[in-house]
């Protein structure tokens, strides 16, 4: 018996051709189909907080949204390696969902990070399909005990940013198995998430909105996925293909002329009827499992304890990668600290795209610590991320700042400019402004006893070299700002995460060789089997 014949909702049967396929399909950009009595349903991005958009919709994360807690991303909740905290920051997200009338959270992404480079590795665990399908089972669990159904992305093989639309993923059958599914495997028999979002990408020369290998056989009748498969936003081409394949809901409204011929198909034999209805019915199961999660878990959002357990989680997830000399943590007897950087002052805690979230309250490094460091506090910008102001001027006042003072804060990082969704990386470098930065430093501190504590450590060769501590925070969330404890109890909290990556010291070490190549070769012997990525000609 569905979850629709226990309530007042109608059954799939009961629908015409033309209804079922209007439930098919999104009512506009974030909601489903009102059809004969069953209630629409929002759904929005996540997963790291939710992103809702009342006023202009979109999913590239350029126009606004409602205040909401950013807890840190993936690539910063995988540095605590803590399914007991996943679980909590699930629910925490589900629990302001629910308070903001949404029924699915898009999240949690758990694509392999194949590349250094990948654009979108901010939003996703690990390179580690073990680790990465705990945490995201974690998760799943979190936000769907508070009645808001998590859509686990992207599905599959959805490992790049370039050309994203169009590639194929041309992968074996073994290492699709042991790699690049094991996580969704996982997470889909130990979590049973109410959705799963295809992805945009081919696999094989097959989209993935059109697999049925992907999307029903190996998903529902190997794994036993009971829920809903729902298209990325724009995912799909053929809505009768994908249909026929086990897609059930396409993203965002395709139109109205979309929905007749899926009717139509029907009629003149193309689209089996019986898979329509289907469709139609797990999107009714989908709103029924929303409705009763509503009534079985009170709105209620409290974002004073979201704002704390934000915190806890930044705590958790930074990784000191080393501290040579016992600089860290800093003391009474650290003497006068200079803080170089744009990122003390404006932190970027969150990677750019569709998983932005307007944050409720951020906390600035720079003001923390203010409000601690017992001796003179200096500071430089000695950078911008978009290209304005002096970069020689800003240099040579971070190489002053530096000489003056006997220890040095150095904040490092990647702005939207070099990390968003909708590209990938061309390089492993840091930005010009800041590499000039860091090396000025070093120059004006010649004679000084400060040492670099970048606030994330992305750069080859030198930075690697340096000698100096280093925490890596990766994107940890609104919190990190307010993060005095692993600078100032260093040993204690700093050292509490662990990097989920393994160290990518040059770009020809990594798994996947180049996203710029026409054709990537599989490198026989090479013990994680890699991809190969076919490019359509233009």
């Amino acid at each position: 018996m569905t979850r629709a014949a226990e309530t007042d909702f109608p059954t799939a049967d009961s629908l015409s051709a033309t209804d079922q396929a209007r439930l098919t399909s999104g009512r506009d950009f974030w909601t489903t189909e009102s059809v004969d009595g069953l209630p629409s349903i929002m759904l929005t991005d996540g997963p790291h907080g939710l992103r809702k958009q009342e006023g202009a919709a979109d999913h590239l994360g350029l126009s606004g949204s409602v205040p909401a807690t950013c807890f840190p991303p993936a690539v910063g909740l995988a540095q605590t390696w803590n399914p007991a905290l996943a679980e909590r920051i699930g629910a925490a997200v589900g629990a302001e969902a629910r308070a903001a009338a949404v029924s699915v959270v898009l999240g949690p992404g758990v694509n392999l990070k194949r590349s250094p480079l990948g654009g979108r590795n901010f939003e996703y665990f690990s390179e580690d399909p073990y680790l990465a399908g705990v945490l995201g089972t974690a998760w799943v669990r979190g936000i769907q005990a508070q009645g808001v159904g998590a859509s686990l992305k992207h599905f599959a093989a959805n490992n790049q940013e370039t050309d994203r639309m169009r590639v194929s993923s041309d992968i074996d059958e073994r290492t699709l198995h042991e790699l690049y599914l094991r996580a969704f495997r996982r997470i889909v028999r130990d979590g049973q998430p109410w959705t799963v979002m295809c992805a945009y990408n081919k696999i094989n020369g097959v989209y993935a909105a059109q697999d049925r290998e992907l999307l029903t056989t190996i998903l529902r009748e190997e794994w036993g996925f009971e829920g809903l498969v729902v298209s990325d936003w724009g995912a799909v081409a053929d809505r009768v293909a994908s249909l026929a394949a086990g897609l059930d809901l396409t993203m965002p409204s395709p139109g109205t002329a979309s929905d007749d011929a899926v009717a139509a198909a029907v009629a003149d034999g193309t689209l089996d009827p019986a898979a329509l209805a289907a469709s139609a019915g797990r999107v009714i199961d989908l709103v029924a499992r929303t409705a009763a999660g509503r009534q079985n878990a009170p709105a209620i959002a409290d974002l004073d304890a979201h704002h704390a357990l934000a915190r806890e989680a930044a705590e958790q997830a930074i990784v000191l990668l080393r501290n040579d000399d016992d600089l860290l943590p800093l003391s009474d007897e650290s003497g006068s600290v200079a803080v170089i950087g744009y990122f003390a002052e404006d932190l970027r805690y969150q990677g750019g795209g569709s998983s932005h979230v307007n944050a409720t309250r951020v906390e600035a490094p720079l003001d923390e610590l203010c409000s601690f460091v017992p001796g003179e506090l200096l500071f430089a910008q000695g950078y911008t991320v978009d290209g304005s102001g002096d970069a020689e001027e800003l240099r040579s006042s971070a190489v002053f700042q530096a000489g003056q003072a006997d220890s040095v804060v150095l904040f490092l990082g990647l702005g939207e400019r070099q990390e968003s969704e909708s590209f990938d990386r061309a390089d492993l470098e840091l930005p010009a402004d800041q590499l000039g930065a860091r090396r000025g430093r070093r120059r004006g501190q010649s004679e000084h006893r400060g040492r670099a504590l970048p606030r994330r450590c992305v750069a080859s060769g030198p930075a690697d070299r340096t000698g100096h501590p280093r925490l890596r925070a990766a994107r940890a969330g609104r919190r990190f700002g307010d993060r005095r404890d692993p600078v100032r109890q260093g040993q204690s909290v700093g050292s509490a995460g662990r990097d989920p990556a393994g160290p990518a010291r040059r770009h020809p070490g990594a798994p996947v060789v180049s996203r710029r190549a026409r054709t990537r070769r599989l490198r026989r012997g090479h013990p994680r089997g890699l991809p190969v990525v076919r490019r359509p000609r233009s």
